[in-house]
């Protein structure tokens, strides 16, 4: 079984196609899959979209309120899949802008299956690519890859700020329990939850590949949710909290 973890947060523009596409995806792949959609207080017709595909295809939907941010989002999104999957599913967290291919899912599955944790869809991988970014902020995702290169180095590993990533079940269980509510620690702080599940996945072991992903930033309709001054105080955070301390016991995701 596939979760596929989506935070949203006013993306009505482009949600229905997006989840119209991994249905396709995944039919077609013969993958059977439930979309966990988290809906982050949005103000456009967010909930509506949700409310009309839920009809027809396997989406739930968990709601906020108030706009809570990215990382009691995913947290939400990752507590829901981890509690209704097995320890050899497969849990799959992508943006809800449609500018990461859903097609990917299925070679992301199976690179799980032959052994994997964690697998990145990789801009920095032989064949990806970035396309509608600014220069600036290109530079500022390669340094800030580069510094968590330097950090945590993993062989083979050279995106460590993508949140399009699968994840195999049990490893995403294994760190709820050890970190507890400190899995997503650094929640009001921009982006920083997104290299920060990645690092505690890699202090118990994780076995982590790439797969190249052309990220298609010049679709994205809706504005850009990055906090750069709070995302760049939370990688200094991030490192100082986790830098040499020792992996934690265990083998990888079993």
């Amino acid at each position: 079984m596939l979760y596929i973890v989506l935070p949203i947060y006013n993306e009505a523009s482009r949600l229905e196609g997006l989840i119209v596409k991994i249905s396709k995806v995944l039919s077609t792949s013969g993958i059977s899959y439930r979309i966990i959609a988290v809906n982050d207080g949005s103000s456009d017709s967010s909930a509506d979209v949700l409310s009309k595909v839920s009809a027809d295809l396997p989406v739930t939907v968990i709601t906020h309120k108030m706009n809570r941010g990215l990382g009691e989002t995913i947290r939400d999104g990752f507590e829901a899949a981890a509690e209704g999957s097995a320890d050899g599913d497969v849990i799959v967290r992508l943006d809800a802008d449609d500018t990461q291919d859903p097609s990917l899912i299925p070679q992301m599955y199976k690179k799980i299956q032959e052994g994997y944790d964690v697998v990145v869809a990789s801009r920095y991988a032989s064949g990806g690519e970035e396309v509608g970014l600014t220069f600036k902020r290109k530079f500022f995702s390669r340094a800030a890859n580069l510094l968590m290169k330097v950090s945590f180095p993993v062989k083979g590993l050279w995106d460590y700020s993508c949140g399009y990533r699968a994840y195999r079940a049990s490893i995403v269980k294994r760190a709820i329990t050890v970190f507890g509510n400190g899995f997503i620690e650094l929640k009001g702080l921009g982006f920083t939850v997104t290299p920060e599940k990645l690092v505690k996945l890699i202090r118990l072991g994780a076995r982590v590949a790439e797969v190249p992903l052309v990220l298609r930033y010049d679709l994205k309709e809706s504005q850009s949710k990055m906090e750069s001054y709070a995302t760049i105080m939370g990688y200094v955070i991030l490192i100082s909290k986790n830098i040499g301390q020792k992996k934690i016991k265990g083998e990888g995701g079993s």
